[in-house]
């Protein structure tokens, strides 16, 4: 039986302190079973000393690719930086930060074996802080409503997936690439494992909560309409209320001609009115903007240097 050759893709931002540990333990973890493999290192224009690490083991090994990235475009733009250029049947990713354990990835792949196109880790206890598990909590429910993901599947940044897989997404070329969303609309055919989850070894998580808005408007804007179709759905609310608040003010004056309309009640709803009218513009003015950045043909990413071709 010929076994199938890994790629692992590995982001890399701010883990200077922590990529050397987490390819070693890759490395260990794979002399377990006779598998060829290769690891992509992406560093998305750290602000540290990340890239002399990279240089430092690609020098060392020569099934270690390092890509640098011209500039910080983001997590997903990274990764597809590294899907565009594996070679294996089996693609892993994880991060750098030491959080997924390496000891973990045959739990992946033996899941993968059993029919599955794509396989996402899952965590009995989670190592992150209050923060970011409420925002993964948000990210699944709004995951659920906006680009259909089952209520059974966990999504993580730890997972595996099959090369067929791979060569689909990366075919997408727009700016704001979002993996999740890539990967729902190739396949549904996925599953999750669970496994442990380490604390973080070093340093503290590049997701401030602007980045992590910034990655859900990525991923809703670009693969679901509903925002907009929610959008109209509050409209029409708000239409058919105000239609019965009519009715009932020209009912109270019919009963009462002397009632004196509420000031406080006027301006509260044109207070409430008007904000939820400025919130849809600018959801419809996110959705042109992204659209007028995409027909000028803004980069996904720009690879600066490549080692170990």
């Amino acid at each position: 039986m010929i076994r199938p050759k890994i790629s692992f893709v590995i982001p890399c931002y701010g883990s200077e302190n922590t990529i050397e540990k987490v390819v070693a333990d890759i490395f260990a973890v794979m002399a377990q079973r006779s598998y060829a493999f290769e690891l992509i290192l992406v560093n998305d224009a750290s602000k540290d000393r990340v890239w002399n690490k990279i240089e430092r083991l690609t020098a060392k090994h020569k099934n270690i690719m390092g890509i640098s990235l011209a500039k910080n475009f983001g997590q997903h733009a990274a990764l597809m930086a590294g899907y565009a250029r594996v070679s294996g049947d089996i693609v892993i990713s994880l991060d750098d930060d030491g959080q997924h354990p390496p000891a973990e990835i045959f739990a992946l792949i033996d899941k993968l074996n059993e029919g599955y196109d794509v396989v996402f880790s899952a965590y009995a206890k989670k190592q992150h802080n209050i923060f970011r598990n409420i925002g993964s909590k948000l990210n699944d429910y709004m995951a659920e409503i906006l680009i259909g993901k089952p209520q059974h599947i966990q999504i993580y940044s730890y997972y595996a997936v099959r090369r067929f897989i791979i060569n689909e997404i990366v075919k997408y070329r727009g700016p704001y690439p979002y993996i999740t969303g890539l990967l729902f609309r190739v396949t549904s055919n996925m599953a999750n494992v669970t496994i442990g989850h380490q604390k973080r070894a070093a340093g503290n998580s590049g997701y401030s909560f602007p980045k992590l808005l910034e990655l859900w408007l990525n991923g809703f804007t670009a693969f679901s309409i509903k925002p907009l179709r929610i959008a109209s759905l509050i409209g029409l609310t708000l239409s058919g209320f105000s239609v019965f608040y009519i009715i009932y003010l020209v009912w109270e004056y019919f009963r009462d001609p002397q009632m004196v309309i509420g000031y406080t009640s006027i301006m509260a709803g044109i207070i409430f009115i008007g904000g939820i009218t400025m919130s849809m513009l600018g959801l419809i003015g996110e959705y042109i903007g992204r659209i007028y950045i995409s027909l000028n043909n803004a980069p996904q990413y720009v690879v600066k240097t490549i080692l170990n071709k």
